[in-house]
């Protein structure tokens, strides 16, 4: 599963987290993967996007870190497996109470989508 995390550096210190990283690596357990990141233009927050199927690996790589960050994570799923998992326009499983008309599933959760434009 893949999961959005949006870093907030505590005291607004990202030279003290960058000071971490660089000594010790992203201190990431086996079995969670990073697929990429950026920093706001500001450098107010991260943005991380991480994988793996053990929420609990994530739990503990956050954990390493919360002295320094504030954590919110996204759970999510790819565009193409997003569509895999929707039900097809018109089945019972369809119908959902976003302003679309459409719900998407993500996790154990049910996500409101939007129309574009």
């Amino acid at each position: 599963m893949l999961f959005m995390v949006i870093e907030t550096f505590k005291n607004q210190d990202g030279k003290a987290v960058y000071r971490r990283f660089r000594d010790k690596g992203r201190q990431m357990p086996d079995g969670l993967a990073f697929v990429g990141s950026w920093v706001q233009a500001d450098m107010g927050r991260c943005f991380q996007l991480m994988e793996c199927d053990d929420v609990t690996l994530l739990q503990r790589w956050v954990a390493q870190w919360s002295d320094l960050i504030g954590f919110e994570v996204v759970p999510g799923a790819a565009r193409d497996r997003a569509a895999e998992r929707r039900p097809h326009p018109g089945s019972a499983a369809s119908a959902g109470s976003g302003p679309s008309g459409r719900s998407g599933r993500v996790g154990s959760r049910t996500i409101p989508l939007r129309r574009r434009g």
